[in-house]
């Protein structure tokens, strides 16, 4: 990781860096799809790629403009976009795409994606920086309300153990100190990086979904 441009957590990624990326991608997504199939063989799972602009009105209202890059509208007829500052809103329009438009997609149904999401971060030392451009991967699960399985309990501590045995430091599951607006419960896994324990990976959620429920 180069700080190239001198911008605190605006950095260059080389390629041992992006060839670790691409393995911990792989290796989540099989371990997640197996751990799903596992316990219900009827997951359908998906990955899905969607661009880094957005429509603004998307944006959760936590996001204020103070948080995100917003695109400069140039003429009266442009259209509000910003750089995504996270993935969430891209995977659940089109799972309610191909939930409400393609027959014989069934639920449960596991959408996933890995890609670039982008946030206003306060410039802090480089050991704990937030970066401005980072890379996310996620796993939005939907499945029935009247569902025998309760999905989101199931997963904590498998996806726990997924994190620790890449990273080899102690983590933690922990309730998170913010619940966003679709989330009904949420929790974090924290890991101690020597210094202090920090939301390093993960956020698992479980919020409504129409007649579904994601995770």
């Amino acid at each position: 990781m180069l700080n190239l441009n001198h911008v605190n957590s605006l950095v260059h990624w080389e390629e041992r860096e992006i060839h670790l990326r691409d393995h911990m991608i792989a290796f989540f997504s099989q371990e997640v799809r197996s751990f799903l199939r596992s316990v219900n063989p009827a997951w359908d799972v998906r990955r899905v790629e969607a661009p880094a602009l957005m429509p603004q009105a998307l944006v959760s209202s936590a996001y204020s403009n103070a948080d995100i890059w917003v695109q400069e509208q140039l003429s009266a007829s442009d259209a509000a976009l910003v750089l995504r500052p996270e993935t969430t809103p891209s995977t659940y329009i089109y799972m309610q795409h191909i939930l409400g438009n393609h027959s014989k997609t069934r639920l449960p149904l596991c959408v996933w994606q890995a890609g670039r999401s982008y946030r206003r971060e306060q410039e802090q030392p480089t050991k704990h920086m937030r970066l401005k451009e980072f890379w996310q991967l996620e796993f939005q699960c939907a499945f029935t309300a009247d569902s025998g399985n309760d999905y989101h309990a199931a997963c904590l501590e498998p996806v726990r153990r997924m994190i620790a045995s890449l990273i080899h430091l102690p983590t933690r599951m922990v309730p998170s100190d913010r619940l966003p607006a679709y989330s009904e419960v949420t929790m974090d896994i924290e890991v101690d990086n020597g210094d202090k324990w920090m939301e390093d990976l993960l956020d698992l959620a479980a919020h409504g979904f129409s007649a579904a429920r994601p995770v």
